[in-house]
């Protein structure tokens, strides 16, 4: 048997520790109009490259919220990703709560200039009165392009409408079929030295009429004696519709972290697990 206590701690290795968030904006969400997409996408591409999600906020269509959100976001030193409100009808705000958290102001970016320009001549189809840049309605679409001082422009392959960058904060339209493309080339164009950098793992097995409070301190010892693993369990009051094991109470245990780090804490969670008198089914791939 072994003997928690005594297991030598296993350092982990040092990696650059960047955490990634990701900010979703829209009143539409909050009220269930529409279903958020985001979150998932944010964390398949990010899984894509070997990153994860750190965390992730639903903010309304509020200027005091979004201003508040946006400053403790700056002030983490994340990578963050924010999707809704920069377009130009009244409910859009992001783009003046960026520069108000900020402490500066928004001003038409040029080279969101050219592509706002160019969508409304493409959108024209030769109609000299709809091309008119100068119309009150044209003139409005330049709204889309009044970004903080000193952002950079995010391409939008789906209509040429830029979404923009401004310290390490990634701002995107709240369309999804937008948003996606864009967040990816955000991660492919900046943080591609971050990608796979570590080898992360995850294993997990079932203990039938498992109680949280009887594990809780052995998954303690898991992660005090093997720094960089990450101890989890996830309870389930069961599924008759799934049989088996799974029809009862029971808990999904596991550990998650980089592959180097969880061969001798997988031995010692199992081992811990059998000691407490639980018994434990491995789970079956898929």
């Amino acid at each position: 048997m072994v003997d928690l206590k005594k297991i030598v701690t296993i350092e982990a290795p040092k990696t650059l520790a960047r955490r990634f968030g990701l900010i979703v904006i829209g009143d539409e969400i909050l009220s269930g109009r529409r279903q958020d997409k985001h979150l998932s996408k944010c964390i398949e591409l990010l899984k894509e490259r070997g990153l994860s999600l750190a965390w992730a906020k639903y903010v309304a269509d509020d200027i005091e919220q979004i201003t508040a959100t946006l400053k403790e976001s700056f002030a983490s030193g994340d990578v963050v990703f924010s999707t809704g409100g920069i377009g130009a009808t009244p409910d859009d705000h992001t783009r003046e709560c960026a520069a108000l958290a900020l402490g500066t102001k928004t001003e038409l970016h040029p080279s969101a200039q050219e592509l706002i320009a160019g969508r409304i001549q493409s959108m024209a189809e030769g109609d000299p009165v709809l091309a008119d840049l100068s119309t009150p309605e044209n003139q409005h679409r330049f709204k889309m392009g009044e970004f903080p001082l000193g952002s950079d422009i995010i391409p939008n392959p789906y209509n040429q409408i830029p979404g923009f960058s401004i310290k390490e904060h990634h701002f995107l339209p709240g369309f999804p079929v937008m948003a996606g493309p864009m967040m990816a080339w955000c991660m492919d164009t900046y943080y591609s030295d971050l990608f796979h950098q570590t080898d992360q793992q995850e294993q997990s097995f079932i203990v039938p009429k498992g109680i949280e409070s009887n594990l809780t301190p052995l998954m303690e010892r898991i992660e005090a004696n093997f720094p960089g693993v990450k101890v989890f369990s996830l309870p389930s009051v069961g599924d008759a519709t799934k049989g088996g094991v799974y029809a009862q109470r029971h808990i999904e245990l596991g550990i998650k972290g980089s592959a180097a780090l969880l061969k001798d804490a997988w031995i010692a969670l199992r081992t811990g697990t059998l000691a407490l008198g639980y018994e434990i089914h491995d789970i079956t791939p898929a």
